[in-house]
C-alpha cells in the first residue's frame, strides 16, 4: 500500500477538553497530556484519547524521525485487547501519512515487536500495548535505537511535536504486512538444545497475549507445560495479566501444589515480565529471582557485572557467591526504558528490575526485556543443578523480610510534586540525625524518589509509578519481620498525612 499527496497539508492540532459521545470528538484529535510518560505513553480510552489523537502521534513520531535523522522504517505491533488492533490501525494511518515504512506484524506481544527489529533489520518500533494495566488502558512502547527504548528526553520531544507544533503530513508511506513473525520468534528461541532435566512447569498468562506462546516455548525446550489462564480473553476475567499481583501469584501457586509441578511462571500481558513460583508454592518476588540467576551466571562469566532497580534486594551487594565470583553490582532508577538502557550503556551481562522486566545483553541475549528469555534462563539454572529444586536454591540465599510492590492512588499530575515532597521530609528527618523505626537512618538514595536505609540494612522506598496514576512503595529488612513492618508503618504513616495520596492497591 502506497500514499500520496501533491502538496503536504497539516494536521489539525489535539485538543485536551473533548468528551466521548459529541460530534466534536469525532471531529478532531484529543489527547490528555499526561499520557506521555517518562518513557511509555499510556491513556485509558476513549476518555485520555480518541483515534485521530493516535493519528496524530503517528505524525509526531514520522516528524521525530525526520528530526533524529533516524531511517524511517518501524516495526508495528497490537495486544490482545478488543480496541488494540484499531488504536494500531489509526497509529499506523499518522505513520504512512508522515511518510514512514511502516512493517506490520500484526498481533504480538512486546518481545516479539523488539526481536523484529533484529530479524527484519529495521531501527524502530511501536508497541500497541498497556501491558498489565486495567480494561481501558492502551499505550505505546517505542523505539528507535534498537535494542532501547525512549527514555524521558525522547518522550518530551514526541510529546511536544504532538501537543505544540503544527504536524505535517506528506504522505508518500509504505505499509508491508509481515504475517508470520510469531513463527520466527518461537523458532529463534527454541533453536537449542532441550532440557536433560525433565521439568514440570505452570505456565500461567492471566489470558494475556502471552497466552499465544507459553505452552509453544515451553514444551519445545523440553518441560512437560501445565497451561494456566493461556487462552486470550481480554475481559481478564480472572486477574489482571500482572506477575506482582498478589492475586495471579497464589493462583499459581495454587496450580503449581495441584500438579506438583517443578515451577510456575507468570508471563505479564504483553509478555515482557516473568514471575516466579516455586516447587512448594512460594512466590519468590523477581529481584530474589535475579538474585539467584545472577549467581548461577556469575560462576560461568567471573567479574560479571549486573543492573538492579532501587525496589530491589540489598543482597546484591552482600551476597558470598556474587562476591566470590567477583560479581559488581550497580543500583540504578526504576523503569524497563532505564535499566535497559544503563545496563546497555555500560557494559552490564544482565539487568535485573522487581518488576521482572529482565534484559540480557549478549552473549546471553539482545538486550531487551523478553519473560521468555527469562523464563528459559531460570530453567537453565535449574538444569546445572539437577539434584536442587528451586526452593532449595531459594534457601541458599540470606533470609530477607520484603513487601510486594504496593501502589497508593495519586493522580498523575500530582504525583512528582507530591514524592518531592516526600523526599524533602525523609531528607530533613535524616540531615537532622532523626531516626525511622527506632533506628538512626544510616543512607538516603534518591536516585528515584526516595530510598531510606537504616543502620541495619533495613529499608523503605517510595517513588512516582511511571505507567499509572499511583506511587510505589516497597520495604524490606534483612534482620526481621517486625523491622520491616517499622518501617512500612512509618512511611505509611507520613502518607497518610496527604491528602491527595488515595488507597492502596494491596498492603502487607
Amino acid at each position: 500500500m502506497t500514499t500520496t499527496s501533491t502538496s503536504p497539508s497539516t494536521f489539525p492540532r489535539p485538543r485536551t477538553d473533548l468528551r466521548p459521545n459529541t460530534a466534536e470528538f469525532e471531529q478532531f484529535p484529543f489527547i490528555k497530556p499526561t499520557g506521555f510518560r517518562e518513557y511509555d505513553a499510556r491513556w485509558q480510552y476513549p476518555s485520555e484519547l480518541n483515534l485521530m489523537g493516535v493519528q496524530a502521534i503517528g505524525l509526531g513520531l514520522g516528524a521525530l524521525y525526520r528530526q533524529r535523522g533516524v531511517p524511517q522504517r518501524i516495526i508495528v505491533a497490537h495486544d490482545y485487547r478488543f480496541y488494540s488492533g484499531a488504536i494500531k490501525a489509526a497509529l499506523t494511518t499518522g505513520l504512512l501519512a508522515a511518510g514512514m515504512e511502516v512493517f506490520d506484524i500484526g498481533l504480538a506481544t512486546t518481545p516479539v515487536a523488539y526481536f523484529a527489529q533484529f530479524f527484519l533489520d529495521i531501527e524502530g518500533v511501536a508497541m500497541v500495548t498497556a501491558s498489565h494495566n486495567d480494561n481501558g488502558w492502551t499505550g505505546i512502547k517505542l523505539g528507535f535505537e534498537r535494542p532501547l527504548t525512549f527514555g524521558p528526553d525522547d518522550m518530551s520531544a514526541l510529546k511536544e511535536l504532538v501537543l505544540e507544533k503544527e504536524l505535517e503530513a506528506p504522505g508518500g508511506g509504505q505499509l508491508h504486512i509481515v504475517p508470520d513473525m510469531i513463527a520466527h520468534y518461537i523458532q529463534d528461541l527454541t533453536n537449542r538444545p532441550k532440557l536433560s532435566r525433565k521439568l514440570k512447569v505452570v505456565a500461567a498468562c492471566g489470558n494475556g497475549t502471552a497466552g499465544l506462546l507459553a505452552e509453544r516455548i515451553l514444551s519445545a525446550v523440553g518441560c512437560e507445560v501445565v497451561p494456566l489462564h493461556c487462552d486470550l480473553d481480554y475481559r481478564f476475567p480472572n486477574h489482571n495479566p500482572n506477575p506482582e499481583d498478589l492475586k495471579m501469584l497464589h493462583a499459581i501457586r495454587d496450580a503449581v501444589l495441584k500438579h506438583g509441578a517443578d515451577l510456575g511462571f507468570g508471563f505479564d500481558g504483553d509478555g515482557d515480565r516473568c514471575g516466579v513460583i516455586d516447587n512448594t508454592g512460594e512466590e519468590i518476588f523477581s529481584d530474589k529471582v535475579g538474585l539467584l540467576l545472577a549467581r548461577d551466571i556469575s560462576r560461568n562469566y567471573q567479574g560479571a557485572k549486573f543492573v538492579v532497580d532501587v525496589k530491589s534486594t540489598g543482597l546484591f551487594l552482600t551476597d558470598p557467591v556474587l562476591k566470590e565470583n567477583g560479581a559488581t553490582t550497580d543500583y540504578y532508577k526504576t523503569g524497563h526504558s532505564y535499566i535497559k538502557r544503563y545496563s546497555h550503556e555500560n557494559g552490564a551481562l544482565v539487568g535485573f528490575e522487581k518488576s521482572g522486566h529482565f534484559f540480557f545483553n549478549p552473549p546471553l541475549g539482545r538486550g531487551y526485556d523478553d519473560g521468555f528469555v527469562a523464563a528459559l534462563a531460570v530453567l537453565d539454572m535449574l538444569d546445572r543443578n539437577p539434584n536442587q529444586s528451586l526452593a532449595e536454591l531459594r534457601g541458599e540465599l540470606a533470609t530477607t523480610w520484603q513487601s510486594p510492590t504496593m501502589a497508593p492512588y495519586c493522580a498523575d499530575e500530582i504525583k512528582y510534586d507530591v514524592v518531592d515532597r516526600i523526599v524533602k521530609h525523609f531528607q530533613t528527618l535524616a540531615d537532622n540525625g532523626g531516626r525511622l523505626a527506632g533506628q538512626p537512618i544510616r543512607d538516603i538514595i534518591t536516585v528515584n524518589g526516595i530510598r531510606i536505609v537504616l543502620e541495619d540494612g533495613t529499608w523503605g522506598l517510595v517513588r512516582a509509578s511511571s505507567n499509572k496514576p499511583e506511587l510505589v512503595v516497597v520495604v524490606e529488612s534483612p534482620t526481621s519481620e517486625e523491622n520491616m513492618r517499622a518501617i512500612f508503618a512509618e512511611i505509611d504513616a507520613h502518607l497518610a498525612s496527604y491528602d491527595e495520596i488515595g488507597e492502596y492497591n494491596q498492603k502487607i
